[in-house]
């Protein structure tokens, strides 16, 4: 079966670069590096530890794990690998030349074995879940264990990699650990044929999301830049499909607050321009932030087309909502406006963060909207009342505060295994 998968791919390959192509055309970074996409790059020294972050959301869920281990193993060299350019930005702006990256090699046995022979790591671990077989099975034929870590299987998942049962088993009885986050995660890996002995349930390393001293400090100053006395919700890590729906609702929200101010966070920087055009072609008064545009009372939307500032907006407002989640992408991360004190608003696609969007419905943290209507009248309904909004956002914080501790579970994991290594 894994031949069969591997012949695919290789007939794929010219398709793969086509669309690599296709991307750079808004995002020129995708034409960069493809050697490393096909395993070619220069040794690396010291035998580092390994992890792979396929994008923005996964380095986020590994930052206190890595965190942890420069601060512990100052002598460790890291390499973090990501899949898309975003993810390397991201990994530059939290860690700079702390860390190495590159990008992973596409899932071909002979770019494996050219990353491999690079690299050499002592031990890997794969954020979240990405189960590559080729990759796999080359680290457990050289002996290099790989944690498969803040390890997560939605239903709508298990039944895809259940299609390819046999392929599916083979590669997680390859792995040296799977570190789950909850129980019903755990249960579905079982089913799909993972060791038992190699299965704990670890929880989920993003609620140990942790942010600088500096931020809250930055945050009062941009606040007063914007104003104090006036409604502010930011709207992040946004979709195509979504803006039309949350602008609909801000509009609906300057009626009876004429100095509402919505700050409009697009998920991918591709999208920062056409959004932008968007906005100013439908008479909106914008300030983008790149531009360091001032915001005046007279703004309506400040764009927020940077890139790591999200929780510095988000901890400037009054209350956010979490994108991707009014169309079908899944959803992005919920904690860090819950972190931060801040309620939580998402739409019904929640199926990438669908345990803590539990924990913070059962809190009473977050609210669930269908539409431009109900977001409105959510908003509308926070902003008449700051003590309920300001008990709804310590409620969020009580959540994730509650749910600390897997990152040291994790690193107590990885750190036996590095001493067999």
């Amino acid at each position: 079966m894994r031949r069969l998968y591997t012949l695919i791919l290789y007939l794929a390959l010219p398709l793969v670069f086509a669309r690599l192509t296709w991307r750079s055309l808004r995002a020129p970074a995708y034409r960069q590096r493809w050697g490393e996409r096909l395993g070619r790059g220069p040794a690396l020294p010291g035998r580092p530890l390994w992890i792979h972050a396929v994008s923005v959301g996964e380095v986020q869920a590994a930052e206190p794990i890595v965190r942890a281990l420069l601060e512990r193993h100052p002598e460790l060299p890291v390499l973090i690998t990501t899949t898309t350019p975003t993810g390397c930005e991201r990994v530059r702006l939290l860690f700079g030349d702390r860390v190495r990256h590159r990008y992973l090699p596409y899932d071909l046995p002979g770019a494996v074995a050219r990353f491999l022979d690079a690299v050499q790591p002592r031990l890997g671990l794969v954020m979240e879940t990405e189960i590559w077989p080729n990759l796999f099975a080359a680290t457990a034929a050289r002996g290099i264990p790989v944690i498969l870590a803040n390890a997560r299987l939605s239903a709508r998942s298990a039944r895809g990699y259940r299609r390819l049962a046999g392929l599916t088993r083979d590669t997680l009885r390859c792995l040296a650990g799977i570190a789950a986050q909850s129980q019903a995660d755990a249960d579905r890996f079982r089913a799909l044929g993972a060791s038992p002995d190699v299965l704990q349930v670890l929880g989920n390393t993003k609620f140990d999301v942790g942010f600088p001293a500096s931020l809250r400090e930055q945050a009062e100053g941009l606040r007063a830049a914007w104003g104090r006395d006036r409604p502010v919700w930011v709207a992040g890590s946004t979709h195509e499909g979504e803006e039309e729906e949350i602008l609909a609702a801000h509009r609906r929200l300057l009626q009876r607050h004429p100095d509402a101010l919505l700050v409009l966070v697009p998920r991918h920087p591709e999208r920062f321009d056409s959004v932008a055009e968007r906005l100013q072609g439908g008479g909106w008064q914008v300030a983008r932030r790149s531009a360091q545009a001032p915001v005046t009372r007279d703004t309506q939307v400040h764009l927020g087309d940077t890139m790591g500032e999200l929780p510095l907006l988000y901890a400037a407002g009054d209350l956010a909502f979490v994108g991707g989640t009014l169309v079908p992408v899944g959803g992005h991360n919920p904690l860090e406006p819950a972190a931060l004190g801040r309620p939580v608003l998402f739409g019904p696609h929640r199926f990438n963060s669908a345990e803590i969007s539990r924990l913070l419905l059962e809190a009473g943290a977050a609210f669930e909207v269908q539409d431009a209507d109900s977001l409105a009248e959510r908003l509308r309904v926070l902003f008449s009342d700051v003590t309920e909004r300001n008990a709804v956002g310590e409620r969020g914080a009580e959540v994730v505060a509650a749910n600390r501790g897997a990152r040291d579970r994790l690193l107590a994991w990885v750190e036996g295994l590095l001493g067999r290594a």
